[in-house]
């Protein structure tokens, strides 16, 4: 982590004040819009003010809340979206909104109508609409070609959603023109209309600059109204940096806009929206550059969030005039403390965003946004953020330095116990330290780095391969197994002892073969890390997949990298087959293969054959120590829930409390292995 700058409070380009019309920002700092799925009927209640007041309080100047809010009913959420065209939005959104003020924090929120970004068959089961019938290959509906009613109809939706908005108490509202239906006009890819909405730039702007007249006509001229818009589609036949320049040159002379939030690319594939939003292993603010170019020449108020995740890029951004605000968006999903920290003078301090997109992924599968490693991120109701000092000190031995461990043993020195921990290897980690055998993924160090930071006050016995007798020699209060797993290629009928696992390939254990097979049961980063590895050194191979889809768990965004270092190798991906048998023959492998929908079999000849199926836990020691335990390693599940401390005792001759934490319970991922850490350690 690298050490920050030594900048005065009046010095520091991102805790200057800026203006934006009437409204003054108490520095540079922002929250870009985005919808971590934390609504619940359409509206933004207790957990997801939450969430957003934990960060005002913080410290930072803007948050842009929804991302986005839908104005009309069909346009119905993607994923959990805020409803604006709902009436009983205006009372949470007021809350939120006085909340937010009294920690010296503005708050807008961004409006849309997603156009064919997203599905019929959602909400009101109405028929997705857009300028053109062409379906999005992200969402795969066919959309109704838009016709002049639903123009009409959808314009006073957005003057209806603004005036409430404005109604709410929020200084603003953000006009999104990214990926949905206001660019689907704008782009000639997604715009087939012959009237006079469609053909020339002028027309396709037509639409939005109607619904700018209505929104301003309901809200009037105070009122803060920017636009978060795609400037340059980066496609052949789409919407050029030229046509972008232009656009935003009309609503300068339009003297409607009071801002510009600007995104560069598409976002109607995988591929493409993670060229948008960059994941980990990919350029740092690739658009950054671009931003400050249309800021120089339009001159209007500009704002850009895009892999800027640490404080000297945002710092670079507002110095050298790129931005007026910086969007730090993912950033503060991992630290919602950023700008406080940067107050303070500890930077070093900052949990840094690695870059894993968890958060984005999830909530394009369905689920709720989540920090890989900070569990409290959404969980604001029930997790802290802080951790507060104990009453008494007790003493706590850990075994295990992964990340699990790592959290239990930073939080408990957090709550002032003495805690030793145990570790086998030479340096903590655990499976962190195989996912950064990728120079790609590498950035995922931080999550274990800032650990180790934190526990400035932890004894860590490395090398050290403790017995339960080792454990009960220090006479501890609490024990923490936290010893994780080993692969489980337990996978086959026949011939387990011929296969290794993928961990044998990321380790460096075992070479690649030169024609391999890959079984993969799991859908993880494991599998997949390993074919990226294999490919490099021009291995011939063949990914095999029970599940009718490929590598679901490792998510959308994340596969687009594998997948870019994939294309142009040898590799073949097959899916619905299941390894049963592996034998000898000759110099071969030869593997037997079948499928869970028939009979069906046939045979195949490898010279390698890699099997990833996950993690059995590595439990021995938490069984050795159990019947030396208080609570004979029993977990009471109610008080885990509810945050309430762990007070089970079923054995009076035992000698301490027992826990096991992460895979060494059973295998799961880095989120979860954190998450019970954290929820077990804060109140002990």
């Amino acid at each position: 982590m690298s050490k920050p700058l030594d900048i005065s409070h009046a010095k520091d380009p991102l805790l200057q004040p800026y203006k934006l019309k009437h409204l003054t920002l108490k520095n540079r700092i922002m929250i870009t819009a985005h919808e971590p799925a934390y609504p619940e009927d359409g509206l933004p209640k207790d957990r997801y003010r939450a969430y957003q007041v934990e960060r005002a309080r913080a410290g930072i100047a803007l948050t842009m809340t929804a991302g986005s809010a839908a104005v009309s009913k069909d346009s119905p959420p993607a994923f959990n979206n805020i409803l604006a065209y709902k009436d009983e939005v205006v009372p949470w959104l007021k809350r939120l909104t006085d909340e937010i003020h009294e920690h010296d924090c503005a708050v807008m929120i961004q409006l849309t109508h997603l156009g064919r970004r997203t599905g019929w068959d959602k909400g009101d089961w109405l028929p997705s609409l857009a300028p053109t019938h062409e379906r999005e290959p992200a969402h795969l509906y066919a959309s109704k070609q838009i016709e002049d009613w639903d123009i009409a109809r959808i314009i006073n939706d957005f003057a209806d959603a603004a005036e409430r908005m404005k109604a709410a108490g929020m200084d603003g509202i953000e006009i999104e023109a990214y990926g949905h239906l206001i660019d689907q006009f704008w782009s000639p890819l997604t715009n087939t209309l012959e009237n006079e909405y469609g053909g020339s730039l002028e027309n396709r702007a037509r639409f939005f600059f109607e619904l700018l007249a209505a929104i301003r006509n309901r809200v009037g001229p105070d009122f803060i109204v920017g636009t978060r818009m795609v400037a340059d589609e980066v496609q052949k036949g789409g919407l050029t940096r030229e046509d972008g320049l232009a656009l935003a040159r009309m609503m300068k002379e339009s003297g409607q806009i009071d801002f510009l939030n600007i995104i560069r690319g598409r976002i109607h594939t995988d591929a493409a929206l993670t060229d948008v939003i960059p994941v980990q292993g990919m350029r740092s603010a690739p658009h950054l550059d671009f931003a400050g170019e249309l800021r120089a020449k339009i001159g209007l108020p500009t704002f850009h969030a895009a892999k800027i995740s640490d404080v000297a890029t945002a710092r670079h951004a507002v110095s050298e005039g790129l931005l007026d605000m910086v969007g730090m968006t993912r950033a503060h999903i991992a630290d919602p403390h950023i700008v406080r920290k940067i107050i303070e003078g500890r930077e070093e301090d900052i949990r840094p965003c690695v870059g894993a997109t968890y958060c984005l992924d999830r909530i394009y599968q369905g689920g709720e946004a989540l920090c890989i490693h900070n569990p409290a991120t959404g969980r604001e109701l029930t997790m802290p953020h802080n951790i507060a000092p104990g009453d008494d000190q007790k003493k706590i031995v850990i075994i295990g330095a992964g990340p699990a461990g790592l959290e239990a043993a930073r939080i408990a020195s957090k709550r002032g116990h003495k805690v030793i921990v145990f570790e086998a290897a030479p340096d903590a980690g655990g499976q962190i330290r195989l996912t950064t055998q990728s120079p790609r993924r590498r950035d995922m160090i931080g999550i274990v780095d800032w650990r180790l930071a934190q526990c400035r006050d932890v004894e860590f016995r490395y090398n050290s391969w403790a017995e339960a007798e080792d454990v009960i020699a220090e006479q501890p209060d609490i024990v923490i197994v936290a010893t994780g797993g080993l692969p489980d290629t337990s996978i086959i009928e026949n011939g387990e002892e011929l296969v290794i696992s993928a961990w044998d390939i990321l380790s460096g254990d075992q070479k690649p073969g030169e024609n391999v097979l890959l079984y993969d049961e799991v859908g993880d980063h494991t599998a997949l890390q390993a074919a990226e590895m294999m490919a490099m050194t021009g291995a011939r191979f063949e990914i095999l997949t029970p599940d009718r889809s490929f590598a679901p768990d490792t998510m959308g965004m994340n596969l687009v990298p594998y997948m870019r270092a994939l294309q142009d190798k040898h590799v073949t991906f097959t899916v619905t087959r299941r390894l049963i048998n592996v034998s000898r023959d000759g110099n071969h492998l030869k593997a037997s293969i079948g499928t869970d929908y028939s009979n069906h079999r046939y045979e195949k000849n490898y010279d390698q054959i890699i099997v990833n199926k996950g993690i059995i836990p590595m439990e021995d020691l938490y069984f050795d120590l159990k019947p030396h335990s208080i609570n004979l390693g029993e977990v009471d599940y109610d008080a885990l829930i509810f945050g309430k401390p762990q007070a089970i005792q079923k054995n009076p001759d035992g000698l301490f409390q027992l826990f096991r934490i992460g895979d060494a319970v059973s295998a799961r991922n880095t989120h979860a292995a954190i998450y019970d850490a954290l929820r077990l350690m804060k109140d002990i």
